[in-house]
């Protein structure tokens, strides 16, 4: 009889610790870290303000970046305890850890609050106007993910103002301007992703169970309207800053047009990533993954570099 008893309480106790280790696996999976690379804007004030070799601004962004990363992490936490019930008519977000059951409602809502308490906290240290930056970014998405998602146009402008956001907070924690310009090309960039996931959401749900809401607003053709109207004004605000005389003379070059053609290139390719039917994830996780795409982006990056610190 001892014998059974054992041999019961080590299977509970097996069955316990895996269910803790799946839902840790749950909680490393729904803050998403694969779209981390987004806080990344973050550290663009730095590059653009010529300090990237200054290891106290370099290290004020990433510090900066990790509570971002906290930050968006609580953020999409909490979407996906709103979004649970439609994402379980998905064929794809249906195995998010909330909507498949992995992740408990009440420990993700938790969990949300947790991150987002310390990315907060932790933010004390850059001081008030950080602080701000980052409650601000919080509030935006909870309103989002409770109302402006449902609205035509002002969700992707939200999710615009998000990185815009990003790019601000960087400028606070390592104290250092971001020009007007790189906060407009910035708002373009990522309204133009924004949009871009939309078209594809649309060529692939079509409106079907478990798609958002808000598609039934949108169509294939203004969509991609607007995609091309967002880009053309992405291309010209990035060349305008190449070329402004206040640009040339804070880099002491002309040079920084030379790396326009790699901004054509990676709008391009994040056209024909959003334009494939078959692919069933997001285009913005896909372009993480796609070669030609992130090659293009680091060309890009490296010759910023290289003109900017070298030449």
């Amino acid at each position: 009889m001892a014998f059974y008893t054992e041999a019961a309480s080590a299977f509970a106790t097996k069955r316990t610790m895996a269910r803790a280790i799946d839902m840790l696996r749950g909680m490393i999976r729904i803050v998403r870290p694969h779209q981390w690379t987004k806080n990344l804007f973050v550290i663009a004030p730095v590059v653009f303000s010529k300090e990237l070799g200054s290891p106290p601004h370099l290290l004020k962004t990433l510090a900066a970046a990790f509570l971002f990363c906290l930050a968006s992490g609580a953020v999409y936490t909490m979407n996906d305890v709103v979004d649970a019930p439609r994402d379980r008519l998905h064929p794809v977000k249906r195995n998010r850890p909330v909507a498949s059951g992995l992740l408990p409602v009440e420990v993700a809502s938790a969990y949300a609050l947790l991150l987002a308490g310390v990315a907060l906290g932790a933010s004390a240290a850059f001081g008030a106007r950080f602080i701000v930056v980052l409650a601000v970014y919080l509030v935006l998405n909870i309103v989002y993910s409770f109302w402006l998602k449902k609205v035509v146009v002002a969700d992707v402008v939200s999710i615009a103002a998000g990185f815009l956001l990003r790019v601000v907070a960087g400028s606070q924690a390592a104290q250092v301007q971001a020009s007007v310009w790189i906060l407009a090309c910035t708002f373009l960039l990522a309204l133009f992703l924004a949009l871009g996931k939309r078209r594809h959401e649309l060529l692939v749900a079509e409106r079907g169970s478990g798609s958002r809401p808000v598609l039934r607003f949108y169509s294939p053709r203004m969509v991609k309207i607007l995609m091309i109207v967002v880009a053309a004004l992405t291309v010209l605000a990035y060349t305008a800053y190449t070329v402004s005389p206040h640009t040339r003379a804070y880099f002491g070059t002309d040079n920084l047009i030379v790396t326009v053609p790699f901004v054509l290139i990676t709008l391009w390719r994040f056209v024909s990533i959003t334009g494939v039917k078959e692919r069933s994830e997001s285009p913005t996780d896909a372009m993480i993954r796609d070669v030609p795409f992130i090659l293009t982006a680091v060309l890009w990056f490296a010759t910023v570099i290289v003109v900017i610190y070298v030449l």
